[in-house]
């Protein structure tokens, strides 16, 4: 009776042994299936967020490439804007440079008028002595000689001139001649025979008609 119980109960051991055994073998089947499941699953996660990534990235690049090409256009036009500002206000200055020649230029033809208009009237007292000595004609000669009497003093006092006036010199107007005593220019004399430093104060009035003949023009004065 006893070794009937003992080998029952080892058959129930085997028994049991083996459906623990076939469990365990099933439980370690069902894991590794989720640990495949799991790997794959993660793998499917993975993909789309490197994917995100890169898109992400390549994004990133995109607007920087944009950014500066932005940048660079809007610096062109900033520089473009420069030269134009730049452009124009040399061409002003040009203009006003015009201007100033053009109304020195219009000084001078008045200054000119001004001096034709005033020397008939110089004449006009001679031309009538003139006439009154047409109709005496034994006083014929001594009025032609009283004429050349005042011109001969008239010369000699236009020789010892003030040379503080400039205009007295072919091409100056009153205009040139404020800007020349501005500038230094306070005689004659430094146009006939400029110093050094003369000569290159009188540069600035090169644009000036008649410039080249300043020099010959004071040397007949001086």
């Amino acid at each position: 009776m006893a070794k009937k119980a003992k080998q029952n109960v080892d058959k129930i051991v085997k028994k049991v042994n083996k459906e623990f055994e076939k469990t365990s073998a099933q439980i370690e089947g069902l894991v590794n299936d989720a640990l495949k499941q799991f790997d794959s699953l993660q793998n499917q996660v993975q993909e789309p967020v490197r994917k995100l990534l890169k898109e992400i990235d390549e994004l990133r690049d995109r607007e920087m490439k944009r950014f500066h090409e932005e940048f660079e256009r809007r610096l062109d036009e900033f520089h473009e804007l420069q030269s134009s500002i730049l452009e124009r206000l040399g061409v002003a200055s040009k203009e006003a440079g015009k201007e100033v020649k053009k109304l020195t230029d219009e000084v001078s033809k008045e200054a000119g008028s001004a001096a034709k208009k005033a020397a008939p009237k110089k004449a006009a007292k001679p031309a009538a002595k003139a006439k009154a000595a047409a109709s005496k004609p034994a006083a014929k000669k001594p009025a032609a000689k009283k004429p050349a009497a005042r011109k001969a003093p008239a010369a000699k006092a236009a020789k010892p001139v003030d040379k503080s006036d400039l205009t007295l010199v072919k091409g100056i107007g009153p205009a040139t001649a404020k800007k020349m005593k501005d500038a230094g220019i306070t005689s004659i004399d430094q146009i006939a025979n400029p110093s050094a430093a003369d000569q290159e104060k009188l540069k600035a009035f090169s644009n000036v008609k008649g410039y080249s003949q300043f020099t010959a023009e004071a040397k007949k004065i001086s």
